[in-house]
């Protein structure tokens, strides 16, 4: 019995120590479908229409241990000049986070809070165009690690080239 109890004691404070995610809400802020060309762009066609795919993470700490993540997805498919479809959804989600060292808070929010959230954008996503009278669109799954190091990149070559140069 102590074995049961010393393994049990050595797990738990290790669960202290583990980085700890929970989502404490998820919602949708805004949401719009538009088919400006209906029942035109209803009718079949020849080519496929080309589909833009816009993503933004974006979050915003509401205490010490709370954030709000919102994920962005815009999606536009267009037949030549004609648009098909427009889809705007901002996905939100309210996290509480525990045992994050300060240095790693940023990156695991602005990964980690979008990871979560992904799958039910992309349902709704799939479900605005279904119900829009198109082929449900299902966006790819989305690498969020590395669309947070293109954006920290992004940002670093902007504050380069404000730097004047010597």
């Amino acid at each position: 019995m102590s074995d049961a109890q010393e393994n049990g004691a050595s797990a738990e404070g290790q669960d202290l120590q583990m980085p700890g995610l929970r989502i404490l809400a998820q919602y949708t802020k805004d949401l719009s479908f538009e088919n400006p060309n209906a029942p035109d762009s209803l009718r079949p066609r020849e080519n496929s229409p080309e589909i833009n795919v816009q993503i933004n993470v974006n979050a915003t700490p509401l205490s010490e241990t709370e954030f709000e993540a919102e994920l962005t997805l815009n999606a536009t498919a267009k037949d030549g000049e004609t648009t098909m479809f427009n889809v705007e959804l901002l996905y939100a989600g309210v996290f509480s986070i525990s045992n994050v060292p300060q240095e790693q808070l940023h990156p695991f929010v602005m990964i980690e809070c979008p990871r979560m959230l992904f799958p039910f954008a992309r349902q709704i996503i799939s479900d605005a165009t279904a119900r829009g009278g198109f082929p449900p669109l299902n966006v790819d799954p989305i690498d969020f690690s590395a669309l947070y190091r293109q954006r920290m990149m992004e940002l670093a070559a902007q504050e380069q080239a404000k730097q004047p140069t010597q």
